[in-house]
């Protein structure tokens, strides 16, 4: 994997939330009993109203512009990239209402969360490709180069992988490995960009 944006390492904290492209869920099984079941895998399950299918994070857009005005050394100043990915934003389509299934529960990421393993309609798959073509396009237009090894380095992205595995995190595990659970149909409201409202005005230019 590259290197971080000039070899650095990140010790900024941020107040600001991240912004992500996602779908809520909407319904998790045929009653509320099917969800709080997981409980018996997980610590701390989390409340289902706020869970989410994360399609694309793009983190703390501040810190996100920093990165790209770091990485073309200024040829991007953090003005333009803060004000181009908004317009982009406010720009990308929206994926409708789908359902998919989950039959596993997996540790993820660093091992600090479980979460539910899905199976998705392939639309839900090539919504989410077309996102990471659309990011490529961003990034060529803001004059990044070497765009995946950018992708891989940024602070703001944190991508860990190249490759998207459709999840749903609902808590803290119990141990490590995974869980065989009773098939579980999950329902998903049409994509958005979460903390939407929390991004600057720009100006039309």
């Amino acid at each position: 994997m590259a290197n971080r944006p000039h070899g650095r390492r990140d010790t900024r904290t941020h107040t600001a939330p991240p912004i992500t492209v996602e779908a809520p869920v909407l319904l998790i099984g045929s009653d509320p009993a099917d969800y709080e079941r997981l409980g018996r895998y997980v610590d701390a399950l989390r409340r289902p109203q706020g869970l989410h299918l994360t399609m694309l994070h793009l983190g703390v857009l501040e810190e996100l512009a920093r990165d790209i005005a770091d990485w073309t050394r200024g040829i991007t100043d953090i003005e333009r990239a803060t004000r181009n990915t908004v317009a982009w934003l406010q720009d990308l389509p929206v994926l409708g209402a789908f359902s998919g299934s989950a039959e596993r529960l997996t540790v993820l990421g660093r091992g600090g969360v479980s979460g539910l393993e899905l199976d998705v309609p392939s639309e839900v798959h090539e919504f989410q490709v077309s996102l990471i073509h659309a990011l490529h396009e961003l990034l060529d237009e803001l004059s990044v180069d070497n765009i995946d090894d950018f992708i891989l380095s940024s602070h703001a992205l944190g991508f860990r992988s190249p490759r998207w595995t459709p999840h749903v995190a609902v808590g803290r595990p119990r141990g490590g490995g995974s869980w065989e659970i009773a098939p579980l149909r999950v329902d998903f409201g049409e994509s958005r960009i979460r903390n939407r409202h929390l991004l600057p005005a720009i100006d039309a230019r």
